[in-house]
């Protein structure tokens, strides 16, 4: 069982420690975030790279679609298996893999649609003297990091694809986490979000993928192993 393995154990640990340290070290607005966000105001509180074409368009509009393609690939390869023959031993992987990142990208929209947090750019008053924070802004719905959540979606390829093919599940889990951190890191620097609301996003998806992974285990285990693992070290493989 995953629940008594080594990976689940060392899984609990990390997301239980990654938990305290974002909670204590990065404050939704504290002086991390504030000092990270610094370079990309102005002097007067606004944001001029907001509009910035690279960030607006190309980040937040062209790389979600294609990260949105890809998703939806594993959804077409999922009704495709009941075709075809050939795709039908990975059926479970390619629904597995769509509803899972389909499921972490709904939860923080779920989040972020309820939540009171102000994005960046609508936290900074002009003053005679240059700006200042105005942390009584309400406007909402900009915590956790909706736009990040579209590359950390990809954590869901690492699970999918531990046990039976591990050099592509280590490629998703780089991928995940290259794509979801600067993905979000273009959004702060277009003050759309603080550091902190992405670092959210990225546990929220890692802690839903690891909780339905441990409680799928049996099936993940079930499939053929590309990699030729004897079955007595599955537990550990990581």
């Amino acid at each position: 069982m995953v629940c008594k393995s080594r990976f689940f154990l060392e899984s609990s640990l990390l997301l239980l420690i990654s938990f305290l340290v974002i909670f204590f070290l990065f404050p939704v607005g504290g002086q991390i975030d504030l000092n990270l966000i610094q370079p990309w105001v102005s002097s007067d509180g606004s944001f001029p790279l907001k509009g910035d074409w690279a960030l607006a368009k190309l980040n937040h509009t062209y790389v979600k679609q294609v990260l949105t393609a890809v998703y939806l690939s594993f959804f077409v390869l999922w009704c495709a298996s009941f075709k075809i023959e050939k795709l039908k031993a990975k059926r479970w992987q390619y629904g597995y893999f769509f509803a899972i990142s389909m499921l972490c990208t709904c939860v923080i929209g779920l989040i972020k649609a309820h939540a009171a947090h102000a994005c960046p750019w609508a936290m900074t008053t002009a003053t005679s003297t240059g700006f200042i924070w105005n942390f009584s802004a309400t406007a909402g719905h900009c915590f956790p990091g909706g736009h990040a959540s579209t590359g950390f979606a990809l954590l869901t390829g690492y699970f999918t694809y531990r046990l039976q093919d591990r050099k592509r599940a280590w490629f998703y889990l780089f991928a995940g986490l290259t794509l979801g951190f600067a993905m979000g890191w273009a959004q702060m620097m277009r003050g759309a979000h603080f550091l902190s609301h992405n670092l959210w996003t990225g546990w929220i998806c890692l802690t839903i993928n690891f909780v339905l992974y441990a409680v799928t285990e049996k099936y993940h285990v079930s499939l053929p192993d590309r990699n030729s693992v004897p079955q007595a070290q599955l537990d550990v493989v990581k």
